[in-house]
């Protein structure tokens, strides 16, 4: 259903109204290719499916989400009338444009985690109403999900911690409330939170813009003595800090930055 209201929405916001060059033109038996002007790897290919159906358009793609495309890769060829060609071109290209400059990016960082066992989670620092599109592209890119909402993991960040007064008694507590698969993670400052939140019960503990160094000391005493535990990563990692989480301990790291700081690649249609 997601698609669907998806399609529907991106194609109305760009046709309003309705085209007005459809109203004049004659519509006749067209195609036309979509083709890569820089490179990236693709993602968005089911979202532009579902608006070429409502449009009455066929796709043949040469890629798929998840290939890289170089410059000058035909990526695919759309068939249909001109004029339904022409009033969703922009629709189709926004949607594989935004969702394959969040799969490049994700793909930087995994290519720089390729040699270890960590894992790059995204966050909930997504536009509005997109965020499965968003965390879909992530995935594309060979990034994984981090939770989708406030529904699928009880996460306490340094605001909740502050309403509450003991972390053990509201785990136990939370444990017969909360679905049980569901996981609890808790944010953590610094190495004596870290141990607290273990001792409490938590599955996932975040080392919240912690020194490398302090979140080796959080991944020794994980070692030690809560091994069924896992760490995450975060604050402000970016690209081109990365790196010096390598050889930290952590199972996963998480960053904002794959969404907001994915710059969109070079993709445009051209009529045949």
């Amino acid at each position: 259903m997601f698609l669907e209201d998806f399609a529907k929405r991106v194609l109305a916001e760009d046709i309003g109204r309705g085209d007005l060059f459809e109203k004049i033109a004659i519509p006749k038996d067209a195609e036309a290719k979509i083709i890569a002007k820089s490179s990236g790897v693709l993602a968005g290919v089911k979202y532009a499916n579902a608006i070429a159906k409502i449009v009455n358009l066929d796709i043949s793609w040469l890629k798929n989400d998840s290939d890289f495309f170089e410059i000058g890769d035909l990526i695919a060829i759309v068939k249909g009338k001109s004029t339904d060609i022409l009033k969703s071109e922009r629709s189709i290209l926004n949607t594989i444009l935004h969702a394959s400059s969040i799969a490049t990016n994700t793909s930087k960082f995994v290519e720089k985690l390729k040699d270890t066992n960590i894992k790059i989670l995204d966050t909930r620092k997504t536009r509005p109403m997109l965020r499965e599109f968003e965390k879909y592209a992530v995935i594309c890119g060979g990034g994984h999900n981090h939770r989708l909402g406030l529904d699928d993991c009880l996460m306490l960040k340094d605001t909740h911690l502050k309403t509450v007064k003991n972390l053990k008694d509201f785990l136990k507590e939370a444990r017969k409330k909360i679905p049980f698969t569901s996981k609890i993670e808790i944010e953590c400052e610094n190495f004596d939170m870290a141990c607290e939140a273990m001792r409490a019960g938590a599955d996932i503990v975040m080392c919240d813009n912690m020194e490398v160094d302090e979140i080796k000391k959080v991944t020794k005493f994980r070692d030690e003595n809560y091994p069924h535990i896992l760490i995450e990563a975060s604050g402000n990692v970016t690209l081109e800090n990365i790196d010096r989480f390598i050889g930290s301990g952590v199972d996963a790291i998480s960053s904002g930055s794959l969404v907001h700081h994915a710059i969109w690649p070079d993709i445009s249609m051209k009529m045949l």
